[in-house]
């Protein structure tokens, strides 16, 4: 019969993260638990006058090969597996003189921070933990008779429950589904690292035959993108700036579509190197712009679209001073995340109770390597990140007149708008600032007309008598498959087209640029985002 709660009499702590050791290891000898630890945890307990057993003393058994075999001993894995109910077990553990261990407390070697740290193999080869997973597992495994901690945030909650006589069933059941998922993720890691390690080019390196992915649970939402839908954030420990490393600031709880809008704003405003702010709706950009200050790069990107900008998300790649604050604040915004801000500028906001603002102490960087993920039936589709940059050097004039110095700035800022704008897609950029944004339609065409339409819309908005989009530039995430796409953007009023070009009818598309007018410039690069 299992016990609704545990006695405990002896416990092995061994932990590579020793926030919470003292004080764990403090209560436990208060209540006359033996203990038993290795290596640093066993000195850090010995130097605080806690009175501990090193595991080669308690075995009989040294410390061997460095260090790598000090656990692996039947002492410790029978006195951790070994079942209190049957009495079988018992009676063999009597005869080999195996004492029971009623706690086991272990994190495991810091592979992950030694890998980050830009070691050699060798040195990440020797802080793959193996005694430790093998304890961890074992534990778990045994969670009727044995408890298992492996993480610092659960001690005070088995210290509540020793108070109360022991840890129960349901407890112990709970720590062991922890456990499990703490291994699986620290073998996770290190099966990625072989797999960079033996691939023999960089796409196998980045999609190994067999991928293992982890992640720690954040916030459980209130639901997914709908109220039937559940949902909840993920960290991958990649910390890459952004909602990983974000500290909420004020604001109501985020939601699921907060967090996905936030990061696609985020990650668009990321792509530019002056002071820029990018709005987002729906995950679709609605303004961007770059400015000598964020200020007046805030009053660019709301004139771009100010209907679509209210209840949206803005990223800022700057700290957000005071200024930008009162402006933004003007309208109703959702969510303001920017790498940090001002005390004036969160005072400014303080008074806004509902909107969100966080601080990701960073910008990404866009042109970093990595993965992005999409779940399709029956498993999931995995594609690098993309990544791509084009600059001046990469783009191959095609038209008969030459874009112009400002015209070529346009070109490239609003090829790099394009990229965040779900296809197909249509940019119009004039003076380092969205004038028109047609996203996600199933004609390009449609793309272009509706971009030039809601920049009728701004203009008359912004009291002014012509669409922004006349004299601005354009680009297009992906090659025009006929000349009317092209065409519908002259009408608009655009001087210049930046697009990848790689469709059977360019030439005819340049025809009409150079009929136009116009200078149009070839990427060789396709941005396609769906």
């Amino acid at each position: 019969m299992i016990h609704s709660r545990l006695p405990l009499r002896r416990a092995l702590l061994s932990v590579s993260d020793k926030r919470g050791l003292v004080e764990l290891a403090r209560s436990l000898d208060a209540q006359g638990v033996e203990l038993l630890s290795t290596g640093g945890s066993a000195r850090c307990i010995r130097d605080a006058g806690i009175l501990v057993t090193d595991v080669s003393e308690h075995t009989g058994f040294p410390e061997i090969l460095d260090g790598r075999v000090k656990t692996l001993v039947p002492w410790i894995h029978g006195g951790i597996l070994g079942r209190r109910d049957k009495e079988e077990h018992q009676e063999q553990m009597r005869e080999h003189k195996i004492a029971p261990i009623d706690l086991v407390c272990v994190n495991l070697y810091p592979f992950a921070s030694t890998v980050a740290s830009g070691a050699d193999a060798e040195t990440c080869v020797e802080n793959i933990d193996i005694g430790g997973p093998a304890m961890v597992r074992a534990a778990a495994k045994n969670f009727a008779h044995v408890a298992i901690l492996t993480d610092p945030a659960q001690y005070d909650g088995f210290l509540e429950a020793l108070a109360k006589g022991g840890s129960t069933l349901s407890e112990r059941r709970r720590w062991a589904a922890d456990a499990y998922a703490h291994t699986a993720r620290y073998d996770s890691m290190i099966a990625r690292w072989f797999a960079e390690q033996t691939a023999e080019s960089e796409a196998e390196a980045l999609l190994p035959p067999v991928l293992t992915l982890a992640g720690e649970r954040g916030d459980l939402l209130r639901y997914g993108e709908n109220p039937h839908q559940q949902a909840a954030f993920y960290r991958d420990g990649s910390q890459r700036p952004g909602l990983a490393t974000a500290q909420q600031i004020q604001g109501k709880a985020l939601s699921y579509n907060n967090l996905n809008d936030t990061d696609a704003a985020f990650e668009a405003v990321a792509e530019f190197e002056g002071p820029s702010v990018v709005i987002v709706k729906h995950a679709n950009p609605c303004g961007v712009a770059s400015a000598d200050t964020l200020e007046n790069a805030w009053k660019a990107a709301l004139r771009c679209d100010p209907v679509s900008a209210f209840g949206g998300i803005v990223a800022l790649n700057r700290p957000l001073d005071q200024a930008t604050a009162e402006q933004i604040s003007k309208i109703f915004t959702e969510v303001i995340v920017a790498p940090d801000a001002d005390d004036g500028a969160k005072e400014v906001l303080s008074k806004k109770k509902n909107l969100r603002l966080l601080l990701t102490g960073g910008v990404p960087d866009a042109q970093a390597k990595g993965l992005a993920f999409r779940s399709v039936s029956g498993g999931f589709l995995a594609q690098s990140r993309d990544h791509g940059h084009v600059t001046p050097e990469s783009l191959k004039v095609v038209t008969k007149r030459q874009p112009s110095e400002q015209e070529m700035a346009d070109l490239l800022f609003s090829f790099r708008v394009a990229k965040h704008v779900k296809s197909n897609a249509v940019i119009y950029v004039k003076n380092q600032a969205t004038v028109g944004i047609g996203a996600g339609q199933m004609s390009r065409v449609d793309s272009a007309r509706i971009a030039a339409r809601k920049s009728e819309d701004a203009a008359r908005a912004a009291g002014e008598d012509t669409a922004l989009t006349v004299g601005s530039v354009a680009a297009s995430d992906a090659f025009f498959p006929f000349a009317d796409g092209l065409e519908s953007v002259v009408a608009a009023g655009a001087t210049a087209v930046i697009q990848p070009g790689g469709s059977i009818r360019d030439q005819e598309v340049i025809d009409a640029a150079d009929k136009a007018g116009i200078a149009m410039v070839f990427t060789g690069m396709r941005h396609f985002r769906h």
